[in-house]
């Protein structure tokens, strides 16, 4: 049967946006907002005879759903992590670089539409860019699919890096201690501090850590906090030589 002169074979980058939907598992009712989320503003600039638009209102809306999202998760993951302790670790977790990582696991970079100068000059492989699209992609998902999609593809792509431990290192000791036992599954972190000692202005405090009321680690400090975390660095060197 022949085909109609006027049908329109899809271009390589339609199909490369459908074949993403089937390994996926994400089906956008409207494909065009899945484009969006990977057009750049170069893109958009070169081709003012189409009415095509860029990704930087979709990047304004998914940042704020992953802000949202990844802040309930951190919330009930760690129930006795302080607010100052949650932003940061939030922070680490949508930073440029980590954002960068993620879409390169997904290898978001091959879908960008790029004018042809910021192709030219490296564009796919910039950094901000590619943290940019990331979050258009959330937006987009969004408003698509919705917030459950939302959380199916975090728990792809984010949630199992935070599971791995992968920004502990923005964590204090006593943080460390709590999401090294709670990724091992050992049991319950108790602190007591059982001595003070000294001068009421020079007053120094000692702390132990029990993990199912065995210790773990003894420190000293000029406050509680400053002795629990002395106590729970010494309680991680001993925990991860045992793992």
């Amino acid at each position: 049967m022949r085909k109609n002169a006027n049908e329109r074979k899809p271009s390589i980058k339609e199909n490369k946006f459908k074949q993403f939907q089937q390994s996926s598992g994400f089906h956008f009712h409207d494909e065009k907002l899945l484009k969006q989320a990977f057009t750049h503003s170069s893109y958009v600039n070169e081709h003012r005879r189409k009415p095509y638009e860029d990704n930087e209102r979709l990047e304004f809306l998914g940042d704020a759903v992953l802000e949202l999202t990844i802040s309930k998760y951190l919330f009930k993951k760690y129930p006795l992590m302080s607010e100052g302790e949650l932003t940061k670790l939030r922070a680490a977790i949508v930073c440029e670089p980590s954002l960068v990582d993620f879409a390169a696991q997904l290898s978001f970079g091959d879908l960008v539409l790029l004018g042809k100068g910021e192709e030219m000059t490296g564009g796919r492989e910039r950094p901000a860019l590619l943290a940019d699209v990331f979050e258009a992609f959330v937006g987009a998902l969004f408003l698509d699919l919705g917030l459950d999609s939302v959380l199916v593809f975090l728990e792809r792509v984010v949630f199992p890096k935070i599971d791995e431990g992968a920004f502990s290192h923005v964590m204090d000791y006593k943080s460390q201690l709590q999401e090294l036992v709670q990724r091992d599954g050992s049991g319950i972190l108790e602190y007591r501090i059982s001595q003070e000692k000294g001068p009421a202005h020079n007053r120094e405090f000692v702390s132990q850590v029990r993990l199912n009321g065995e210790e773990l680690g003894t420190g000293i400090g000029r406050s509680k906090k400053e002795a629990e975390q002395q106590a729970a660095q010494l309680a991680l060197k001993i925990l991860k030589e045992k793992l």
